[in-house]
């Protein structure tokens, strides 16, 4: 009896095989690029890690997942749980091709929902601020770091691609801030006033600025996704200066974040998690003392897994099958 949990990242597909005794059995990743051009096949991976009668349940993670508010059987949910793709980062559609292959399998399986307007267990007042707050592997890696920590109040902090903060109070998730509000990440980062005259006075679309308004605007990178945290970290080693200045300020805006999000919780912070292929990171800088240095020693910091989002994913998966009614506050209807 197996679980399997999918993070629907970024730069690329992510599962977690896990045994019912909540073992990780394998984690892979599925480049976007190779699933769209027919590279590799997501069913095939999977086949070659585990038998598929022998899954129990799957947990799935789809883009914004803002058409959905609970967990829900996928097999019940219409157009991928998602309102729009637009205004979502760079779409290659390998995305959308791993859900169709996965589809076809039939195996069971249940999809996690994003945080946002109509997301009935986040605060309110997070609510009527934004529309979105995060996707929904947001909500796995979350789950991950409860697991991981036994915390019932901190905040996470997933750094990759883009920045997601979320603040967990009593075991629930309070709100959070989505990657165009506030912190940067490596890609994508806020809309700031320059952008903003782009779009309004040169045609720039709004969607093209979010995914270059990162660190890789302060390191002048650019190119494909998928290549551009490999560069941005090159150039660091090398000593490059423009690359060192996007890494300290992407700490920086992360560390506002965090403080802000602990200014709103009414339970003192238990700490703080720190995940991601960034926030994960200790070469060629240790992002864990790096931030710290901005805490000076005030949260207990606690890093885990950059596949926490998949891990995250499994574990829901396997929590859901056992009977869970609701998972950091998001109620299971199944």
């Amino acid at each position: 009896m197996v679980f399997i949990g999918m993070d629907h990242g970024t730069t690329g597909i992510s599962f977690c095989v896990m045994s019912d005794e909540g073992d990780v059995i394998d984690v892979f990743k599925i480049g976007r690029e190779e699933s769209k051009k027919g590279l590799v096949s997501a069913s095939q991976e999977l086949e070659k890690r585990v038998d598929l009668s022998d899954v129990k349940l799957m947990a799935i993670t789809y883009a914004m997942g803002d058409g959905i508010s609970q967990i829900l059987p996928a097999d019940k949910v219409n157009d991928r749980g998602i309102l729009s793709i637009n205004g979502a980062g760079k779409v290659t559609g390998g995305g959308t091709s791993v859900f169709d292959e996965l589809e076809s399998l039939n195996i069971p399986s249940v999809m996690i929902p994003g945080l946002h307007k109509d997301s009935e267990s986040l605060d309110k007042l997070f609510r009527a601020a934004y529309s979105h707050q995060a996707s929904p592997e947001k909500v796995s890696i979350s789950y991950n770091a409860l697991m991981e920590t036994g915390w019932s109040n901190f905040i996470v902090a997933d750094i990759s691609s883009n920045s997601v903060d979320i603040l967990i109070e009593d075991s629930k998730i309070k709100g959070a801030m989505d990657a165009c509000l506030g912190a940067m990440g490596v890609v994508h980062g806020p809309l700031d006033l320059e952008m903003l005259r782009d779009i309004d006075e040169n045609g720039a679309s709004a969607n093209g600025c979010f995914s270059h308004a990162g660190a890789i605007k302060i390191a002048g990178i650019d190119g494909k996704v998928a290549d551009m945290k490999n560069q941005l970290l090159e150039n660091y080693r090398k000593g490059d200066e423009k690359a060192k200045l996007a890494v300290d300020t992407l700490i920086m805006t992360v560390a506002m974040e965090i403080a802000g999000l602990d200014v709103v919780c009414d339970n003192p912070i238990e700490g703080i998690v720190l995940t991601g292929s960034i926030g994960s990171i200790k070469d060629p800088f240790d992002f864990e003392h790096e931030i710290d240095k901005y805490f000076k020693g005030k949260y207990d910091l606690k890093v885990i897994s950059h596949e926490s989002g998949a891990i995250g994913a499994a574990q829901i998966a396997m929590d859901v099958y056992g009977g869970r009614k609701e998972i950091l506050g998001i109620e299971v209807n199944i």
